[in-house]
């Protein structure tokens, strides 16, 4: 029995438990706990700095998400054999705990926060990535960390019809919908997750019903809370105030920020410079020997100018740069851009744009996955590069990072569930995305080029899919609201929902929501998703305009692929001996030839740009496989002589008996200069040994039968 424990039970509406412990392990931190589910067990710590670092004006919080390879009874691949970087999915869960806590945050605590959130104990039928939001807040509830929570996460699925809680592995993979979902008592703060072309009605009634769940998640939290003793926070002040440079401020800079947005300036750039004068020139009026406390000037101006921006829409409906609050940007786009690569596309949506390659590979280009909880290969993945031009900054090139990771795998999750079955599909696909030009939705520009990259390599996907970018902008006091399309960069960061939807003209697809504001009616969110789908249907009718559906055949230079079953038991004739026999093949035909064993048959996939080769590679295949058939006829090669007759290889790796008296019609008295070894001829199989398997052979039935002689009469 461990010492100190103080547990607190979550059952859910199946009868499945979910236990929080805390008070035995990592007393040191300011919080933790363990977060128990069958056998699974998630450890969660939370540290924050009692001060804030001078001049930070924002909360530097970070939070990890780690499986240890033990967990599972693994131990981790590659040289080193111990736990490195995160992976991309790690990072994917370190992203959605982060995207829920964040909010809840009080806006004036800036210390230095650190969440770690490590998967201790896995189980099989546990997906303990629906666990980590709940152990971060728990951590977060048993410290004396100012904290607006608790909060909680669950996945919610759609299974053979039924709404689902935290699913088991086996019965998402028949889901149609699954959505990673998270929110505090009174409200959803995060949505993240996937469907197969579900509509608006759909998915508001996933949401809702995972709330339902989340609420019972926050109750237990606070009842925790008092078990421990945590209601008083900690005491801080992180912000220094200047009530009268923010008095003076408003009254000279309110009206002229809001006569500048009023402007309406479609250009990011010239936006830009005009609000960035009417900063400088408030400074250089104040002098330098003014008494405020200059380092509030900047947060203060982010603060008028948000206020003016926002209440430009919310109060005359108009938007930074003129259009209406449900009008998308202009669109173009052009396919095979690109002349070498086996698919490409060209997307721009006003000032955001992505250049996007589709690339065809065979089974041994498959991404392999190892993990604690997920191993194995993929066949399909997409990649998303945000350069530093894209935004105009200089910034270094250090390879991917969390943004880059979310939202290549939001597309992803967008495209795959239009890609072809993998029966009718034996290529690897990899699309990426770079980013060129970046004011809104990037990752939504990604999902657009993406579709028309795959189409243009000839990947015969469902449907087209489209995605856009939902913003809004609201009052709690008046309870009035603005829900904005195709939301810009500066939108994004002004308004108080970013809500990116992905589907077909049948369906969605894939979603990813963030709040900023306590509250979101259901009823809003409907008009929210309805919106989304005008914007979507917009956006389709658009590209189709470039390219409607997937060409009907790949670009010359794509590799060609062409799949046959053969009996298992022939897998190793067409390997050879140490892979010598598919290996001559490959080099000779200049072809990749994949050969695996699935549902107790060989599977071969033959890959080759030249449809010659490739002709070429399977008549050499079907020649080792094929089965030998009484009555057919085979060119042969003379093996050997022996006094009785001769052996001929007729097919790759089989030989027959040529008996002396199947060789001609004339009766044979001895071998001698009948035949040669190495000489080519022509036989019939006449007959297979059912005991033995020997092969007979006939070369006399293929020729001429002399004419019966009558014998002469004698006169």
């Amino acid at each position: 029995m461990l010492p100190n424990l103080i547990t607190k039970t979550i059952t859910l509406s199946d009868g499945r438990e979910i236990t929080i412990e805390t008070g035995a392990l990592a007393k040191q931190a300011d919080g933790s706990v363990v977060v128990r589910m069958g056998k699974a067990m998630l450890l969660a710590t939370v540290v924050s700095k009692k001060d804030a670092q001078e001049g930070v004006d924002f909360l530097p919080l970070s939070v990890d998400y780690q499986e240890k390879f033990a967990s599972a009874g693994k131990i981790p691949g590659g040289f080193l054999k111990r736990e490195g970087r995160l992976s991309d999915y790690e990072i994917l869960i370190s992203r959605i705990v982060d995207r829920a806590i964040r909010p809840i945050f009080p806006d004036d605590y800036h210390a230095d926060t650190q969440v770690a959130i490590t998967l201790m104990s896995s189980d099989e039928d546990v997906l303990p990535d629906a666990l980590a939001g709940l152990a971060a807040s728990s951590a977060l509830a048993v410290s004396d960390i100012p904290f607006n929570g608790p909060i909680s996460e669950v996945r919610v699925a759609k299974i053979d019809g039924t709404l689902v809680i935290n699913p088991s592995p086996s019965e998402l993979e028949k889901a149609s919908l699954e959505f990673i979902v998270a929110g505090s008592l009174d409200y959803i703060l995060m949505v993240e997750g996937e469907a197969n072309e579900i509509s608006e009605d759909e998915m508001v009634e996933a949401l809702q019903f995972a709330h339902d769940e989340i609420k019972r998640h926050c109750e237990a939290q606070i009842e925790l809370t008092k078990l421990v003793g945590k209601e008083t926070k900690r005491e801080y002040c992180h912000e220094k105030s200047d009530e009268a440079l923010y008095e003076k401020m408003k009254s000279e800079l309110y009206d002229k920020l809001y006569d500048s947005v009023s402007k309406q300036i479609a250009n990011k750039s010239e936006r830009s410079e005009l609000v960035k004068a009417i900063k400088e020139e408030f400074v250089e009026n104040l002098g330098e020997e003014h008494e405020f406390e200059a380092s509030l000037i900047g947060p203060y101006f982010h603060k008028i100018h948000k206020e003016a921006a926002r209440n430009l829409t919310l109060n005359e409906k108009k938007r930074l740069d003129g259009r209406k609050l449900n009008e998308v940007r202009p669109i173009w786009s052009v396919v095979d851009y690109l002349p070498s690569a086996h698919g490409s596309a060209v997307f721009t949506r006003g000032e955001t744009q992505s250049i996007t390659t589709c690339t065809l590979g065979t089974k041994m280009d498959e991404q392999m996955i190892d993990g604690a909880m997920i191993s194995g290969y993929n066949k399909f993945f997409l990649h998303y590069n945000f350069p530093g031009f894209s935004t105009g900054e200089v910034k270094p090139n250090r390879g991917p990072g969390r943004r880059e990771v979310g939202h290549g795998n939001l597309a992803m999750r967008a495209l795959k569930k239009v890609l072809p079955p993998e029966a009718e599909n034996p290529y690897t696909i990899r699309v990426v995305s770079d980013i060129l030009e970046s004011n809104g939705s990037s990752s939504m520009a990604t999902v657009c080029a993406g579709a028309l990259a795959m189409m243009d390599a000839g990947v015969q996907i469902k449907a087209p899919v489209t995605g856009i970018a939902m913003g809004m902008i609201s009052d709690s006091k008046t309870g009035n609201y603005s829900i904005l399309s195709d939301i810009l960069g500066d939108e994004d960061h002004l308004g108080d929902m970013d809500f990116k939807v992905t589907g077909t003209a049948a369906g969605i697809t894939a979603c990813q929501m963030d709040l900023k504001v306590e509250g979101l009616d259901y009823n809003v969110l409907k008009e929210a998703l309805y919106q989304a789908k005008e914007g979507r249907l917009h956006i389709l009718d658009e590209i189709s305009k470039t390219l409607a559906a997937p060409k009907a055949d790949l670009k010359p230079h794509t590799p060609r692929s062409y799949t046959m079953f053969i009996p298992k038991e022939l897998i190793g004739a067409v390997i050879g001996p140490g892979g010598k026999v598919i290996q001559e093949m490959q080099k000779d035909t200049n072809t990749t030839i994949v050969i695996e064993e699935i549902d107790n048959q060989g599977k071969i996939n033959v890959f080759s740009a030249n449809q010659e080769n490739l002709n070429a590679a399977l008549a050499r295949i079907k020649a080792i496989v094929a089965q030998p058939e009484i009555g057919e006829t085979y060119t042969g090669k003379v093996k050997n002589i022996q006094p009785f007759g001769a052996f001929v290889e007729f097919m790759p790796g089989k030989d027959g008996l040529l008996h002396i008296s199947e060789i001609k019609w004339e009766r044979l008295e001895s071998m001698d200069g009948v035949l040669e070894p190495g000489e080519e001829i022509m036989v019939k199989l006449i007959d297979i040994d059912k005991k033995t398997g020997k092969f007979k052979l006939s070369r006399k039935v293929l020729l001429p039968k002399p004419e019966k002689q009558e014998p002469k009469k004698e006169s």
